[in-house]
């Protein structure tokens, strides 16, 4: 099965590193022209946007920002053209107990994890809805549905991206597609000791598959979904989780 996206503009929020990193480069592979979103990581995104070549471009927007975003957008389609794919990517995670947990804390995440979604996946609407086609992708995570003790906020964040999901799939459909991707543990930086407790850390590896994923088996979900192979998925959240969760 061969995915040609050549033609297509795809935007990927939070793409200088780990999933969002390994989709903008899946994308692109498959031809796509891509829109690389980060905030003050040019460092790490300057050897990307070197390997994407000519097609590519780099924006650093903060997507909790309604202003940022919508003016993310215009550049993105000044400069590459319509936006045709939408991976809202961008998250952080915070582990700590729910009664230390403050209200900043909670309203950054919050921000990040879903407000973003919301910001960025209006502004891109606005621009698909008229031209009658596009794909939107959502990254929640198997948190959502599982639950976990000291992630509140941000089990909370991603819960509320599979609701928004279908939402979206429901209003937009049949002309644009709206899905989501819930990742279990996945190699990156934040599944690393810098941001969970060894013993969380063990409990993410204890599950059927016995590793993490990789990246790029998580951006596999991700430009499956945004092909013509995907054209009768609407407000689905596949969960590629090593068997963490078995839906």
């Amino acid at each position: 099965m061969k995915i040609d996206l050549a033609g297509k503009v795809a935007l990927v929020t939070g793409s200088a590193t780990g999933i969002g990193r390994a989709i903008a480069e899946a994308l692109s592979a498959s031809g796509a022209r891509v829109a690389l979103n980060h905030f003050g990581q040019s460092g790490l995104i300057a050897g990307l946007l070197d390997a994407l070549g000519d097609g590519a471009r780099a924006f650093d927007a903060d997507v909790t920002d309604a202003t940022a975003v919508q003016h993310m957008v215009a550049q993105v389609e000044a400069q590459l053209g319509p936006i045709d794919i939408l991976v809202n990517n961008a998250g952080i995670l915070l582990e700590k107990p729910f009664l230390e947990l403050t209200e900043n804390e909670w309203d950054r995440v919050i921000a990040v994890d879903l407000k973003s979604v919301f910001l960025c996946s209006q502004a891109v609407l606005r621009s698909m809805q008229p031209r009658g086609c596009g794909c939107i992708i959502n990254v929640a995570s198997e948190l959502a549905y599982l639950g976990r003790a000291e992630f509140s906020a941000y089990c909370a964040a991603k819960a509320g991206v599979v609701g928004l999901t279908k939402s979206l799939a429901r209003e937009f459909a049949p002309a644009i597609r709206v899905n989501g991707i819930a990742p279990g543990p996945t190699d990156t930086a934040m599944l690393s000791l810098d941001q969970l407790s060894p013993a969380w850390r063990i409990k993410e590896l204890a599950i059927p598959a016995g590793r993490a994923a990789g990246p790029e088996e998580i951006a596999a979900t991700a430009v499956f979904l945004a092909s013509d192979f995907a054209r009768f998925y609407y407000g689905q959240v596949l969960s590629p989780n090593g068997g963490a969760l078995m839906l």
